[in-house]
């Protein structure tokens, strides 16, 4: 093997350093702290249960015709029962069983204005600006650690994020395009990343496992990437070679990522992304909780509502997920926000299909501490077609986290509003 040229060792150090400084949390030149303040609350009102989903519908990899920032600027605002009407969910399970409850909104000051409207900056086009500007995440070292480590894969080909050990926040569309639930939906699995040698380590460990031990490795690998029973077939072949062959193959695969699946107890839908309901605001509601049937062990990321992103050094966001065009790979970029308004942001981030869900973070630090926290303020919407004075222009976009979808999404993992009155 000749030498490794010099512009190719630059490239690798730079996105060492790069990684490290996403992962290890370096010191900022800034003094900006979470903001601190109590949120609405959000009540359910009343549960009625629907008919069972069809299943029907088909992923959209772009979304169209989207009302947008500018479009919405001449909206006007929505009055209190248009929020508890938005507000309002929907609930599948994995039984295909649905309900949906009703909600009533309080404490909300609905003349509100939490961020200041924004001037209107030239903007990009297209899902990949330029040089493309992501990083892929291949090494354990840094996948398997915070804050990557709470991206997840979600079966129907998008991403999420861990905002609990045992739920997943990722856009709407995912599951559901606004008339029905999206076919696949109704075996909806989630995967988190795995580190394939520290489980073939542990087999190494001396004595038998247990009865209850083993069964919990057989649930964990259950399905792959493609719903295909595969490892657990691999334990229980017989036949002379066959363990030659296995072991062969497994040592191919643990260079490669891999997950860990889990299946999807419930997820959960505001009203607010259903079509006839706000048609012009829908691109507003494009996020869902998503349920897991068996808690993670993985660290998670806390949600978090911040006024202004441009008002932020450099108006810099990040997110991680995984791009259809780097299959099975983690993809990590940070850019520039170049428009906000409440309930959206437009940004210059690279993505492609795939990266649809995932969490949107900062970094700020915690109010009297030195300490920095990453947070997620926003659900990673993807490349969209919204309209701009009456033509369709496309952008990358993503919903914010508002003190109102913050006190939603709160109670959805709570289960409880007195855990949800403050950021």
């Amino acid at each position: 093997m000749g030498p490794v040229p010099l512009m190719l060792l630059l490239s690798i150090s730079a996105l060492a350093v790069l990684v490290s400084a996403a992962v290890d949390d370096p010191t900022g030149d800034d003094d900006y702290t979470w903001p601190q303040r109590k949120v609405p609350l959000v009540q359910e009102k009343q549960t009625v249960h629907l008919g069972s989903s069809e299943f029907l519908a088909k992923p959209q990899s772009e979304l169209h015709g989207i009302c947008g920032i500018e479009c919405q600027r001449g909206l006007p605002e929505p009055s209190l029962d248009d929020l508890e009407q938005l507000l309002s969910y929907e609930t599948m399970y994995d039984n295909g069983t649905r309900t949906l409850t009703t909600v009533t909104v309080q404490e909300l000051n609905v003349s509100d204005d939490w961020t200041e409207g924004s001037r209107l900056h030239a903007r990009h086009r297209r899902e990949v600006y330029g040089t493309d500007t992501r990083f892929t995440i291949a090494d354990k070292h840094y996948s398997m650690r915070y804050p990557f480590s709470t991206s997840v894969k979600i079966s129907t080909g998008c991403s999420g994020v861990l905002v609990s050990p045992k739920h997943v926040l990722t856009a709407a569309h995912c599951i559901h395009n606004g008339t029905d639930y999206l076919d696949g939906v109704q075996k909806l699995s989630v995967g988190v990343l795995k580190d394939r040698s520290r489980r073939k380590k542990g087999r190494k460990g001396k004595g038998r496992k247990g009865k209850g031990q083993r069964k919990h490795e057989e649930e964990e690998e259950e399905i792959d990437e493609n719903g295909e029973i595969e490892e657990k077939q691999e334990r229980k072949g017989k036949g002379k070679g066959k363990g030659r062959r296995n072991r062969s193959r497994r040592s191919t695969v643990s260079e490669q990522p891999s997950f860990r699946w889990t299946r999807v107890k419930q997820m959960q839908v505001p009203k607010g992304w259903f079509k006839g309901i706000s048609e012009n605001i829908v691109a507003d509601y494009d996020y869902a909780i998503l349920e897991l049937k068996r808690a993670q062990k993985t660290k998670y990321m806390d949600l978090g509502v911040i006024p202004s992103v441009k008002k932020l050094p450099a108006g810099r966001i990040h997110f991680s997920g995984f791009d259809d065009d780097r299959p099975g790979n983690l993809v990590y970029r940070f850019c520039s926000v170049s428009e906000e308004s409440n309930d959206l942001l437009y940004q210059y981030c690279d993505a492609k299909p795939g990266s649809s869900g995932s969490g949107v973070y900062i970094r700020l630090k915690e109010p009297g501490k030195k300490k920095w926290k990453r947070k997620i303020i926003g659900v990673f919407s993807g490349h969209q077609w919204v309209d701009v004075n009456g033509v369709q222009q496309d952008y990358n976009v993503a919903v914010r986290i508002t003190p109102l979808k913050y006190a939603q999404i709160c109670r959805w993992v709570h289960g409880d509003s007195s855990q949800c009155q403050g950021t």
